[in-house]
C-alpha cells in the first residue's frame, strides 16, 4: 500500500499500522526510504500543529539520520514560525540536567528557539486547553549584554560568563504533543525542542553562585519540587557555554540582548487543573504563573 505513495505524505502513513488489531510491528520495509528535504518537513510539521496532531517520531523516515539534519529541520520550521510569532528573541536548552536526561533517555543538551511573541511576564494567566500537554520546566534565564558572536576557538565558561548581564527566576512552556516516552532526540529537536514561550521574573543585575542557589517549585501555594542551579551541568553557565559553541560550530552566535533559558533545575510538571504555580530562586527573585482549565 505505502509503495504507491513514494511522496512526502508516504511516511506519515506509518501509525494507520496501528489501527489494525494484532499488528505488532509496522512493516519498515513498505516504507519508501526519504531523502530528507527540511523545508517539507517544516511545513508538515506548522501543519501538525496548527491541526493539533498528536507528535509521534517522524525524523528518521523524514531522511534525518543525525543531529545536524534535526537542526536542520528546526531552521526551516522557525523560519516559517518567526514572521507571525514576533521574530526570534533567544533560546532555550533543554536536558541539562541528569534527572531531565533520565526522564527523557537522552544523554545530552538540545537547543530551541524563542519568539517574542511567546515572552509573558510573571503572573501570566495561560489556558490548558490552549495546547496538546502541557509541561512547565522550572529555570534560569539569562540575558545577554555582549555578544558571542562564531569563531574558530570555542567559547570559555569565563567568556560567556563576562557577556551575562542578568538573570532571572524563569518558566519554560512546552507542549509535547502527546508524545510517547523515551523521546526520540531527532523529533524533538526538529519539533523546536517543543518550545511554547517563557514565563519571566524580573530581572536581577547582580546575583549569588548561580550553582549554590536554591530552586522551589511551588503549586497552589505548596512546595512541590526544589533544585539547585548546580543541577544543570553543574552551573547554569556550563549549558550556556555548551550553547555558544554549539552555535558557533554551526556558523551562527549568540546576540547581545538575546535571552537564554538554561535548563530545568527540576523534572517537568505536567499539569492536569487549574493550578497556580511559583518558582523561586533565592537571592534573585521569583516568577508566577497561573493556568487555567
Amino acid at each position: 500500500m505505502l509503495a504507491e505513495h513514494p511522496d512526502w505524505d508516504s511516511f506519515w502513513y506509518r501509525d494507520a499500522w496501528r489501527l489494525f488489531p494484532g499488528a505488532q510491528h509496522r512493516p519498515q520495509a513498505m516504507i519508501p526510504p526519504m531523502k530528507l528535504n527540511p523545508e517539507q518537513v517544516a511545513i508538515r510539521l506548522e501543519q501538525d500543529h496548527a491541526q493539533r496532531r498528536r507528535l509521534v517520531p517522524f525524523a528518521r523516515e523524514a531522511g534525518a539520520v543525525t543531529l545536524d539534519d534535526a537542526y536542520a529541520i528546526q531552521d526551516a520550521l522557525c523560519a516559517r514560525l518567526a514572521p507571525r510569532l514576533g521574530g526570534h528573541a533567544g533560546w532555550k536548552i533543554g536536558l541539562t540536567s541528569p534527572r531531565m536526561q533520565a526522564m527523557c533517555n537522552i544523554p545530552h543538551p538540545v537547543a530551541g528557539r524563542v519568539f517574542a511573541a511567546r515572552l509573558h511576564p510573571s503572573g501570566a494567566v495561560l489556558p490548558l486547553g490552549g495546547l496538546l500537554r502541557m509541561g512547565l520546566e522550572f529555570e534560569v534565564c539569562v540575558r545577554l549584554d555582549r555578544a558571542l558572536p562564531a569563531r574558530p576557538a570555542p567559547w570559555t565558561r569565563s567568556e560567556v560568563a563576562a557577556a551575562v548581564g542578568a538573570v532571572c527566576a524563569a518558566v519554560e512552556v512546552i507542549d509535547d504533543r502527546l508524545t510517547d516516552y523515551p523521546l526520540d532526540p531527532l523529533s524533538l529537536v526538529a519539533d523546536n525542542a517543543w518550545n511554547e514561550g517563557l514565563v519571566l521574573g524580573p530581572w536581577a543585575s547582580t546575583w549569588p553562585d548561580l550553582a549554590h542557589v536554591r530552586g522551589v517549585v511551588e503549586a497552589d501555594g505548596v512546595a512541590v519540587d526544589e533544585g539547585r542551579g548546580s543541577d544543570v551541568l553543574g552551573h547554569p553557565f556550563e549549558p550556556l557555554t555548551w550553547l555558544a559553541n554549539h552555535l558557533s560550530a554551526r556558523g551562527e552566535g549568540l546576540a547581545a540582548g538575546e535571552l537564554v533559558s538554561t535548563g530545568s533545575l527540576v523534572t517537568t510538571r505536567f499539569p492536569a487543573t487549574a493550578t497556580r504555580f511559583r518558582f523561586v530562586l533565592e537571592g534573585i527573585g521569583a516568577v508566577e504563573l497561573r493556568v487555567t482549565d
